[in-house]
């Protein structure tokens, strides 16, 4: 008994990686970002299907006026994204979860920071919701086809370096 036992727990040691390795190199597994409809700053209709980079990576934060790890997060990332955006081509959507008492103080605040993302408002939760997010900040990463490839929630200083990389990975850098 002890040996089939053994003998078991050696074959699925032996398959598992292999298992996975296929199911990560198989994009048929990989999800998509669901079709919801947000608003942009200036209160038009914006469909998240319509979230693309023609090929490149994309970087969409959830992420909230009222979060200090989320503001930490972006201004992080703002202080290294136009040498990304030159070296990468990735584009950052940051699409605030403030609902409808702080949402009118989006723009004003992404202004005062100078932030260079496309900044959209999802006031009733609806994309977050459908992302199965729980808590911000939010961060998940895109390739090409737009499906989600990397994906964390919180953050730590440092933090955007990691998500560097995997976008410099991600085009061949």
């Amino acid at each position: 008994m002890k040996n089939r036992i053994l003998a078991a727990l050696c074959v699925l040691a032996f398959c598992l990686p292999v298992i996975a390795q296929n199911d990560n190199a198989n994009p048929k597994h990989l999800a998509k970002i669901p079709a919801i409809d947000i608003q942009t700053l200036d209160g038009q209709v914006f469909n998240t299907a319509n979230i693309q980079n023609d090929g490149k990576p994309v970087i969409i934060s959830l992420w909230a006026t009222w979060c200090r790890p989320c503001v930490n997060e972006l201004m992080a990332i703002a202080d290294e994204y136009e040498d990304w955006v030159e070296e990468t081509g990735v584009k950052l959507y940051a699409i605030s979860i403030d609902d409808s008492k702080t949402s009118a103080r989006v723009a004003p605040f992404v202004n005062g920071r100078g932030w260079d993302y496309t900044v959209l408002l999802d006031v009733n939760s609806d994309f977050k919701r459908a992302m199965n997010v729980n808590d911000v900040p939010y961060l998940c990463i895109l390739n090409g086809n737009g499906e989600i490839v990397w994906q964390h929630t919180s953050y730590a200083a440092g933090g955007e370096e990691e998500v560097y990389e995997i976008i410099k990975k991600m085009v061949g850098k």
